[in-house]
């Protein structure tokens, strides 16, 4: 036969012949026993054969059917045997997408403490400033900045941001102090065209294009910006929660006094499906209660904003 039966009534034939009961089957399948004979009767029907003989109340399977059977409940155990080493995979790796930034500078330095937590669950770290496609990606959560409304994903908020223009304290002795934003415009500037430096300015009621002041050094992640406003180049525009460890050590300062809370927050994301997953809900809960817990630490909200 060149074309197979009804996968639908090949599945309750194996159930029923491995069972040699049909009520049997139909508990298995979730299904009513009336069911199970119609399929059975359907497949038995679609081959011109018969597959059981009725005695009383039971069901045997007739030489036909004891051919057929043992090929039939081998694939079926292939297929259980493929489908559970899948997920076994699937439970037992974790895999995170976020931005670069977030990788570096906060994810990387903990994620030890999440994993000796979950001693049997493997972590893989993409990081990448481009926003994946989970599915595609094989990606199981992702840590995102936005307003927390991405299609098919569900988001749970993690903290709102506050950005900072920041710069070594070696730097802003020679260069300070900045009396106001407008004044702070016109001095040197890390990657001066960055999306932050508009928030920033047009949050302090400069409406000057941030680009138009004097040129500066492009770079193309925070990290990078970070850095090299550590090294003295010049103010860059920060996340200031990601970079507390260096204000701490008082490598970084503010350059001058401000509150600007970013637009976006920080939201972890997953698919519906995956929420109640055991790895995905396991770093859902580290992750907010880390969180939590750094927000308790910072009752002014210096480094992390409360709602408005």
């Amino acid at each position: 036969m060149s074309v197979l039966p009804p996968l639908s009534a090949v599945r309750v034939f194996e159930a029923a012949a491995r069972l040699e009961n049909f009520t049997a089957a139909a508990q298995e399948l979730g299904m009513t026993q009336a069911a199970v004979s119609y399929q059975v009767k359907l497949l038995e029907e679609r081959l011109g054969l018969s597959l059981f003989q009725r005695a009383g109340r039971r069901v045997l399977l007739t030489d036909k059917g004891r051919e057929i059977a043992p090929v039939i409940i081998r694939a079926f155990d292939q297929m259980r045997q493929g489908f559970a080493a899948l997920a076994q995979d699937h439970s037992t790796v974790l895999t995170i997408s976020c931005t670069n930034s977030f990788a570096h500078l906060w994810l990387a330095p903990r994620i030890g403490a999440f994993q000796m937590r979950h001693p049997g669950l493997a972590v893989r770290i993409q990081a990448e400033d481009a926003v994946v496609d989970l599915a595609r990606a094989g990606v199981d959560l992702a840590i995102r900045g936005g307003k927390g409304v991405w299609s098919g994903l569900e988001a749970r908020l993690l903290t709102h941001n506050r950005l900072a223009p920041m710069c070594s304290p070696a730097w802003l002795a020679r260069n300070g102090p900045i009396a106001d934003a407008q004044t702070l415009h016109a001095l040197p500037r890390l990657s001066p065209d960055d999306m932050w430096w508009h928030e920033w300015f047009a949050a302090m009621g400069v409406e000057a294009d941030p680009a138009d002041g004097p040129p500066g050094i492009a770079l193309d992640s925070q990290v990078m910006e970070g850095r090299a406003a550590i090294g003295g180049q010049g103010i860059a525009i920060l996340n200031l929660f990601l970079w507390k460890a260096e204000v701490d050590a008082g490598l970084l300062v503010e350059a001058m006094p401000s509150y600007v809370r970013e637009i976006a927050s920080y939201w972890i994301v997953y698919p519906p499906h995956a929420r109640n997953t055991p790895k995905v809900k396991a770093f859902r809960d580290w992750i907010s209660a880390e969180f939590a817990t750094a927000i308790a630490d910072d009752p002014d909200g210096r480094y992390l904003p409360r709602d408005e």
